[in-house]
């Protein structure tokens, strides 16, 4: 798929954004939702991007919603008893059958959809919700292939970026929580404390390279090429590039 630089404008710091809730909003239709999903490498920017999405398409009245896939993760006992710990996020780790069965359900009437804390590492059945048929779904995080759960869907989008930014935004967002956990027992990140910055900097690079990158190159990056749209983002993390499948019915 080739990629069309965006140009930049002064009075719109992100255009692209604009460009892909226009096209989405185009394939809208009045009776049935519309389930988009949104994938990419992990600290790409996924659940930000699905909430600036969705406060777009939103201010223009459609009913949206966002859920995640990290919801339908197995719990962390259930990795344990699997000796999938060290591969959270691999698709074996996922409930692939149960967030099916909820994409389909969401269509016809309201479906429960679980979530999961990054600050405990784990799901969290306080945070399920009960979502009723919304004009449009976002659904963002990893385990979006075809064919797998993404048949459930109507679009998906890939956010694609550089492996050296990846890699940077995850560190950054590693060490945040490590921090974070300075005051919080209960963060999974609290057993970390006892390292210093730089042993934490150093952990995370350990966990990128023996767990995300491997993920990244065998089981996400592929569903580029399965993705209706590809979005490119700078080191900034500012969209600079976009494109769509070939024999999609409009231009980007």
């Amino acid at each position: 798929m080739d990629l069309q630089p965006i140009a930049a404008a002064a009075q719109d710091p992100d255009p692209g954004l604009a460009r892909i809730a226009a096209w989405i909003a185009a394939r809208m239709r009045p009776d049935e939702p519309l389930l988009v999903g949104v994938t990419g490498g992990v600290a790409v920017g996924k659940s930000v991007f699905a909430r600036r999405l969705h406060d777009h398409l939103a201010s223009d009245g459609a009913r949206t919603e966002v859920v995640t896939t990290d919801g339908f993760l197995h719990p962390n006992a259930r990795l344990e008893a699997m000796g999938l710990t060290d591969q959270k996020g691999f698709p074996p780790s996922y409930d692939t059958e149960a967030m099916m069965a909820a994409l389909t359900a969401v269509r016809r009437g309201p479906a429960r959809f679980p979530a999961y804390s990054h600050v405990t590492y784990d799901i969290d059945p306080t945070l399920t919700r009960t979502i009723d048929p919304p004009d449009l779904l976002i659904v963002e995080g990893l385990n979006l292939r075809r064919p797998g759960a993404a048949e459930a869907l109507d679009v998906l989008i890939y956010l694609d970026a550089d492996e050296t930014d990846l890699e940077a935004w995850f560190t950054a967002r590693f060490l945040g929580l490590w921090e974070a956990a300075e005051h919080d027992s209960t963060s999974f990140y609290a057993r970390f404390r006892h390292l210093d910055r730089p042993g934490a900097a150093g952990l995370a690079k350990w966990v990128w390279e023996q767990i995300n990158l491997p993920n990244l190159r065998q089981h996400i990056a592929p569903a580029r090429q399965e993705a209706d749209l590809v979005a490119h983002k700078a080191a900034d993390h500012r969209l600079d590039a976009l494109g769509v499948r070939a024999g999609q019915p409009s231009e980007i």
